[in-house]
C-alpha cells in the first residue's frame, strides 16, 4: 500500500454519509491506499486513542451506500476548543500512520478540518465533504449539500400527510423543521407539499419579535377562514428561535449548548410555545380552533438516501480521493456542473466570527419570491379595501382596530 488514508465524520446525522464512506474507500484502493474509518469522529482522536477504528474493504462495503446512518457513526466532539486535544488528533493521526484524511459534516467539523490541517503542518492532507440536511455550508446557489435532498423529499411528504389530516380533521399544524442557521429545508418542505405557509428566520431578521411571529400565524388562519378553509399546516425553520428578542423570549438564556456552542435546538419547545399563544390570540378575537404543535427532523437524519444522494456522495467521496491524491490539501470539494470544484478552506472562514460561513436563504431571489407567492398569509394589501372589510368582519372588529392590530404581521 502507498500510504493510509482515514475518514471522520462529524455532527449530526444525513442521508448520503455511507455513499461517501463507499466512494472515499473504492477510490482509495484503486489508487493503492489503505483506508481506516475513524469511529465516532473525534471523540476518540481527542484522546489521542487510535484504537477506535475500523479498516474498511470494498468487499465489505459495497452496498453500504444504500444506507441510512452512519457505518462509523460520528459524534460533536470539538478539538478546536483545546490546544491539548487538538494536539491529540495530530499525534493519533500520526501514529496510525495517516497520510490523507477525509473528513465528513456540516459548518462545524468543516471548521475543525481547516484547523487539523493548519496544526498537521503539511503532514497530513485533509479534504472535507460537505454534509448537512440543513444546506448551509457555504456552496454556490443551487448546489446542495450532501442529505439535503431526501431530507427535504421525506419532510414535504410527513408535512403532505399532515396537509390531508388537517383538512379531513379541520385542525391547524404548526410544524417546526430542522435549520438551525438558515431555512433550506423548512422551505423546501413547504413548497413540496404546498403548505399553506412557510416562516423562515432570513425573511424575519436578526432579532425576531415574538410579536409578529404570533400576528403572522393568526393573521394567516383568520385569513384562511374568510376563504372558507379552517385548517392548514404552517411551517416554521427552528432557527428562527435563536433570533427572538431574548427580552421577550427569556428561555433562551437558559438552553444548553453542544460542543460547539450552539444552542440544543431541541430543547426549546417551538412548536407547543406557538401552538398556545396563536390559540390563546384567537381566542381574545372570539375564535376557535385545533391546533397542534409538530417537530420533524430526526426523522429525516437517518434516513435510505435517494437516487440523487447515492449518485451525488459517490462523485463527491470519489472526488475528495483525486484531489488529495493529486496533491491538494486544505479544500472542500464541491460538485458544479459535472466538475469536482475544490474551496479552499480560507474561503470557507467569515473573518467577523472566525467559523465556517454560514449559506442562508437569498429572500431576494427568484425562487424565493415565487415560493413566497403561493402562501397564504396576510399582505400589506389585505389590510385596506374590501378584503379588510371581510378580515375584520371574521373576528367582530372594526376595519381600524383589526389593520392596528395586525399591521406587524405585513411590515
Amino acid at each position: 500500500m502507498a500510504g493510509k488514508l482515514a475518514i471522520v465524520v462529524g455532527g449530526g446525522p444525513a442521508p448520503g454519509i455511507n455513499g461517501v464512506i463507499s466512494a472515499v474507500t473504492f477510490e482509495a484502493f484503486k489508487q493503492g491506499l489503505e483506508v481506516i474509518g475513524i469511529y465516532d469522529g473525534f471523540k476518540w482522536l481527542s484522546k489521542g486513542d487510535t484504537s477506535q477504528i475500523r479498516k474498511l474493504h470494498p468487499d465489505e462495503i459495497s452496498r453500504i451506500h444504500m444506507r441510512g446512518g452512519s457505518i462509523i457513526r460520528t459524534s460533536r466532539e470539538n478539538p478546536t476548543k483545546d490546544p491539548a486535544k487538538m494536539a491529540n488528533v495530530i499525534k493519533a493521526l500520526t501514529e496510525l500512520g495517516v497520510k490523507y484524511l477525509v473528513t465528513v459534516g456540516g459548518d462545524d467539523t468543516a471548521f475543525t478540518a481547516t484547523q487539523v490541517e493548519k496544526a498537521a503542518g503539511g503532514k497530513i492532507a485533509v479534504c472535507h465533504v460537505p454534509k448537512t440536511i440543513d444546506n448551509d455550508l457555504p456552496l454556490p446557489h443551487g448546489v446542495p449539500t450532501f442529505g439535503f435532498e431526501t431530507a427535504r423529499q421525506l419532510g414535504a411528504q410527513l408535512v403532505e400527510n399532515l396537509m390531508e389530516d388537517a383538512q379531513t380533521a379541520f385542525r391547524w399544524y404548526i410544524v417546526v423543521a430542522m435549520g438551525r442557521s438558515a431555512g433550506h429545508l423548512a422551505l423546501g418542505m413547504g413548497m413540496g407539499a404546498g403548505a399553506t405557509l412557510t416562516l423562515i428566520p432570513e425573511e424575519l431578521g436578526n432579532k425576531i419579535s415574538w410579536k409578529k411571529v404570533v400576528a403572522i400565524l393568526t393573521g394567516a388562519m383568520i385569513k384562511r377562514l374568510v376563504l372558507g378553509r379552517n385548517h392548514g399546516v404552517a411551517v416554521i425553520a427552528e432557527g428562527v428561535a435563536i433570533r427572538f428578542d431574548p427580552e421577550e423570549m427569556t428561555i433562551l438564556k437558559d438552553v444548553p449548548r453542544d460542543e460547539h456552542g450552539n444552542i440544543r435546538m431541541a430543547e426549546i419547545p417551538l412548536a407547543d410555545m406557538l401552538k398556545q399563544h396563536v390559540l390563546a390570540e384567537l381566542a381574545s378575537l372570539g375564535l376557535k380552533m385545533t391546533i397542534l404543535g409538530k417537530d420533524i427532523g430526526y426523522e429525516l437524519r437517518c434516513n435510505p438516501p435517494i437516487s440523487f444522494d447515492r449518485e451525488y456522495t459517490r462523485y463527491l467521496g470519489f472526488s475528495a480521493v483525486k484531489f488529495l491524491v493529486g496533491g491538494g490539501s486544505g479544500a472542500m470539494i464541491m460538485l458544479k456542473d459535472g466538475k469536482s470544484i475544490p474551496i479552499k478552506f480560507a474561503d470557507l472562514i467569515d473573518p467577523k466570527t472566525n467559523k465556517t460561513r454560514i449559506r442562508t436563504v437569498d429572500i431576494d431571489s427568484d425562487d424565493y419570491h415565487m415560493a413566497r407567492r403561493y402562501m397564504i398569509r396576510l399582505e400589506k394589501e389585505d389590510l385596506q379595501g374590501e378584503m379588510l372589510q371581510k378580515l375584520a368582519a371574521a373576528v367582530k372588529m372594526s376595519p381600524e382596530d383589526f389593520k392596528k392590530r395586525f399591521a406587524i404581521a405585513v411590515e
